[in-house]
């Protein structure tokens, strides 16, 4: 059995290959070889740490420290540049310590850009783009908010919130103004009641001016 496939193998050789059986197994050899050098040399790179990247590796993240309530400029202090810190990302204004999550989130990560910002905009749309790194959610399409919801669900099953991003408090605009308007038009109408008040006053005493000198 055994030597009669060897032999129908030997004829199929030449036919779908053009080499001989010899020539086929010698290349077929030299493949192997081939590949098994590149993986050892590719492969050991991943496997071979140094004593100090072992060590963290090894090591469980720090435990999460609640910050309370930063500013946009103190988040960014927290992108994973500095390895001492932890790894924050904020969602519509609410901070998570991703740091567990260091391979994504972190330098060289797929999501690195995400890291110390509200990215709550990228997110919703998807988005890479500089633009779109902001807590604005201004605009967004419906798909877009359902799109947000489901990360922030996300982020507040797996990660921990420890804090919050200040909001921009605006002291200038249309609601300032709304005082100064309602104050002009309450002087206003003193001013404009008061001649009618006046002249009322006025005819109604004048007759009895009138009477009392003809008696």
């Amino acid at each position: 059995m055994a030597l009669q496939l060897w032999e129908t193998l030997k004829e199929a050789i030449p036919v779908y290959t053009g080499l001989s059986p010899a020539t086929f197994f010698t290349v077929l050899a030299l493949l192997f070889a081939v590949y098994y050098v590149i993986s050892g040399l590719f492969g050991s790179s991943d496997r071979h740490y140094s004593p100090r990247e072992s060590e963290q590796l090894s090591q469980p993240p720090p435990p999460p420290v609640q910050l309370g309530e930063i500013t946009e400029e103190e988040l960014k202090q927290y992108d994973g540049s500095d390895p001492a810190k932890p790894l924050l990302m904020a969602i519509k204004g609410q901070i998570y310590d991703v740091s567990q999550s260091r391979v994504f989130y972190g330098p060289g990560g797929p999501y690195a850009l995400f890291a110390g910002k509200d990215a709550s905009r990228a997110l919703a749309k998807m988005s890479f783009e500089e633009k779109d790194l902001t807590g604005d959610v201004s605009g967004l399409s419906p798909f877009e908010v359902d799109a947000l919801q489901d990360w922030e669900y996300k982020f507040m099953s797996k990660y921990v919130k420890v804090g919050s991003v200040k909001s921009a408090v605006v002291t200038d605009g249309a609601p300032a103004e709304e005082p100064a308007e309602s104050t002009d038009r309450d002087v206003a109408k003193p001013a404009e009641d008061g001649p009618s008040e006046s002249a009322a006053v006025v005819s109604e005493e004048t007759p009895l001016g009138a009477d009392a000198v003809k008696e």
